[in-house]
């Protein structure tokens, strides 16, 4: 939730029972905007989303549920989303007395959960949080763009969640696992296959330590950069893949940084005709189409 620095209560004639908070400060939640973002950065808001569900889910004061659950009561700070009106929260459990009591009807989909032997609606309010999340965040913001590898992994989870499933929590780690570094190895040659096929790879790009191309930068969609193409990749294998799916890539560039992550940031460019010296750089040129 918002970070709360301090508050202050002040009793007057003029404005009685007055509380001002002192909070951090957020960006408003655009969701067009975000589409526009990197995948990467998109999961990241969806991970916190996830963090906050699990927290209200268990809080001390027990399950809590966002009766007003819009993009509208949350903030983006530091590429974290927080809520911050907490106005209709509540932590009471409908009552019931047969299943029936306890059907929650949205605009796409019913569900009736089951009632409790002491006349409440079993995790009515853990539900509700996790159904909206899903049709307000969830099924935009994960499957667009996402990296092909993790298609089958993001479909369970997406199910899982639109399903009222508590299992999509952890299976949000290990996606952020698998995105870290690839669950799924890819097949390893040894002997005289991995002699070939690190042949192949030589042949393929020239290796060029402490070097940059400053310029030949093409647009790509998403990019960390609004004028080139930066991505983030997990390794050089992955960055080659990447290369060779642009017909306009001829090298690319592994920078010393990384995401939130780790993943390396790398810079793909439509060409090598001027590359200048930086200690902090790796160049990669394709010498063969």
């Amino acid at each position: 939730c918002f970070q709360l620095y301090g508050y202050c209560y002040q009793d007057s004639n003029d404005i009685p029972d007055t509380l001002t908070t002192i909070t951090e400060l957020g960006s408003p939640l655009e969701m067009i905007q975000l589409l526009q973002t990197s995948w990467e950065d998109r999961f990241r808001i969806c991970l916190s989303l996830v963090r906050l569900l699990h927290y209200l889910a268990h809080s001390p004061l027990g399950s809590v549920t966002l009766l007003d659950f819009r993009p509208r009561q949350f903030v983006i700070v530091d590429g974290e989303l927080k809520v911050t009106d907490l106005d209709d929260a509540s932590i009471e459990e409908s009552s019931c007395t047969s299943n029936s009591d306890c059907f929650m009807e949205f605009p796409a989909r019913n569900f009736t959960l089951p009632c409790s032997v002491e006349g409440r609606c079993q995790s009515m309010n853990e539900k509700r949080n996790l159904y909206n999340a899903y049709r307000f965040f969830f099924t935009y913001l994960l499957p667009h763009s996402a990296p092909s590898s993790l298609r089958p992994l993001l479909d369970k989870i997406v199910n899982a969640t639109v399903q009222h499933n508590p299992s999509a929590f952890p299976s949000y780690i290990l996606l952020l696992s698998c995105y870290s570094k690839p669950c799924v190895k890819k097949k390893q040659f040894t002997g005289a296959f991995k002699t070939i096929a690190l042949l192949w790879l030589f042949a393929e790009y020239r290796r060029v330590p402490e070097a940059f191309i400053p310029d030949e930068n093409y647009r790509c969609w998403p990019s960390y950069h609004h004028k080139g193409c930066l991505l983030s990749v997990f390794d050089v294998n992955e960055a080659i893949e990447i290369c060779d799916s642009y017909s306009q890539c001829k090298a690319f560039v592994l920078t010393n940084q990384t995401t939130w992550t780790g993943r390396q940031l790398v810079f793909f460019k439509m060409a090598s005709n001027h590359i200048v010296p930086d200690p902090d750089k790796i160049t990669y040129v394709k010498v063969t189409d």
